[in-house]
C-alpha cells in the first residue's frame, strides 16, 4: 500500500527535523529554491523524496506543511501555485488570517518542537476542526499532540514547547559546568547530566513537579541547599521570564 504524500515548503531545520519524523509513515516531496539545497536536504534525511523548484510545483489538491521563516511568507505564496487540500503552518506568530495567502480548503498552525527529529515533539495544535482528527493523527507521527482551543493559546504553547527545548539545554549545561567547575572530569559530567534528563523525563510524565522536589530534597540537606541558591538566584522567575518575553515575541510577529 502506498503512503500518503506529504508536501513541506521550505527545507531548513525544522522542515527535515519534521520530515525526520515522518518518513516512515509518509511519502514525503520538498519543495524549495535551488536544486542544491533540496539534494542536502535528502542527503541529510537519508531518505528519498521527491524535490521540487518553487516555478515547477503545485499544491493543488495536496496536503502540504509550510516551513518557511514567518517574514518569507509574502513572498513564498507568490510562488505557489494551485489550492491545496489542507494547509498545516509550524510558523512562529503567523496567525490563521495571514495563511490565507496560500490557497488551500483548510487551514492549521501547528507547533513542534525538534524534538519531532526523533518522534519525541511535543506539538500544539489550532484551526478549522474538520482537520482536527486528521491533524492529531500526522504530528502524531512525530510525538505526542495537544489540540488547543484558541491562537493566543498555541502563542503560549509555542514560547513553552517550541522554545522550551533551549532553555532546557542551557540548564543543563549550566548544571554540567556546576559539576565541572567543583572537581568533576568533563566528560563524566556530561555523562551523569544525560542520565538526569532521560530519568527526568520519564518521571515528569506521571508526576506533578513539586511532588518530584520533594521527594528529593531532605530537610537540611544537599538538595535543600542547592535548591535554596537556585531560588535566591531567581532560577524561578528567570523562567517564567522567558515564557512571558517569547511570548511577547511570538506576538510581535503578527
Amino acid at each position: 500500500m502506498s503512503k500518503p504524500l506529504i508536501t513541506l515548503i521550505g527545507n531548513g531545520k525544522m522542515a527535515l527535523s519534521i520530515a525526520k519524523g515522518l518518513k516512515n509513515n509518509y511519502s514525503l516531496e520538498i519543495i524549495g529554491r535551488t536544486q542544491e539545497a533540496l539534494d542536502q536536504f535528502e542527503t541529510s534525511l537519508e531518505s528519498s523524496v521527491q524535490k521540487a523548484l518553487y516555478e515547477e510545483s503545485t499544491c493543488e489538491g495536496k496536503t502540504i506543511i509550510v516551513c518557511v521563516k514567518p517574514y518569507n511568507l509574502p513572498e513564498i505564496s507568490t510562488r505557489l501555485h494551485g489550492k491545496a487540500r489542507a494547509l498545516y503552518s509550524v510558523l512562529a506568530g503567523t496567525p490563521l488570517s495571514s495563511l490565507h495567502c496560500i490557497s488551500a480548503v483548510s487551514y492549521v498552525r501547528a507547533m513542534p518542537n525538534l524534538a519531532a527529529e526523533i518522534g519525541l515533539s511535543m506539538t500544539a495544535l489550532v484551526g478549522d476542526v474538520s482537520l482536527q482528527e486528521e491533524a492529531i493523527v500526522l504530528f502524531s507521527s512525530i510525538g505526542k499532540t495537544l489540540w488547543l482551543g484558541s491562537e493566543k493559546e498555541l502563542d503560549i504553547a509555542t514560547a513553552l514547547a517550541g522554545s522550551g527545548p533551549a532553555y532546557l539545554a542551557l540548564i543543563a549545561e549550566a548544571l554540567t559546568d556546576g559539576a565541572v567547575r567543583e572537581g568533576l572530569k568533563r566528560d563524566d559530567a556530561m555523562t551523569l547530566m544525560r542520565g538526569l534528563f532521560e530519568g527526568f523525563g520519564v518521571q515528569i510524565q506521571n508526576s506533578h513537579p513539586a511532588l518530584l522536589k520533594d521527594k528529593v530534597m531532605s530537610p537540611g540537606g544537599t538538595t535543600a541547599a542547592g535548591y535554596g541558591a537556585l531560588e535566591k538566584s531567581g532560577v524561578r522567575n528567570g523562567c517564567m521570564e522567558a515564557i512571558h518575553l517569547a511570548y511577547e515575541k511570538t506576538k510581535s510577529f503578527k
